[in-house]
């Protein structure tokens, strides 16, 4: 399967799992949140506006998926939006439903035989 290398700023140009799952939490993490961007979804849990419906796509996701979003809640964002991290599984599960080519992460090597030569950036 063709696959990219993530990136640190991937998700910059990404946004599909904003726009792919529900964000549900438990209820108090909804304090640090505006009030008009999350709504009940049982007696203990929340959800972002937006996420609960066929078609999700997060109220607080800002821009165009796959070219250049922003979360306008960022630093407040959920545990569950928290827990996605570039190229997991959720990760590349929503890319693919957006038509985009799945990431992998790739763990910089040390050269062993570098010894005694300029390094070319």
């Amino acid at each position: 399967m063709l696959s990219q290398i993530a990136t640190p700023d991937a998700c910059i140009s990404c946004g599909a799992c904003c726009a792919n799952f529900r964000v549900s939490f438990y209820w108090a993490e909804a304090e640090s949140m505006p009030e008009e961007m999350v709504e009940p979804l049982t007696a203990v849990y929340s959800c972002m506006k937006g996420t609960n419906q066929s078609q999700p796509r997060c109220v607080a996701l800002q821009g165009d998926v796959g070219v250049n979003v922003s979360c306008s809640i960022y630093e407040a964002r959920s545990s569950s939006c928290k827990e996605v991290q570039i190229a997991d599984e959720q990760c590349n599960k929503a890319r693919m439903k957006h038509n985009m080519i799945p990431l992998i992460c790739v763990e910089p090597q040390d050269s062993e035989n570098n010894d005694n030569f300029d390094q070319v950036c």
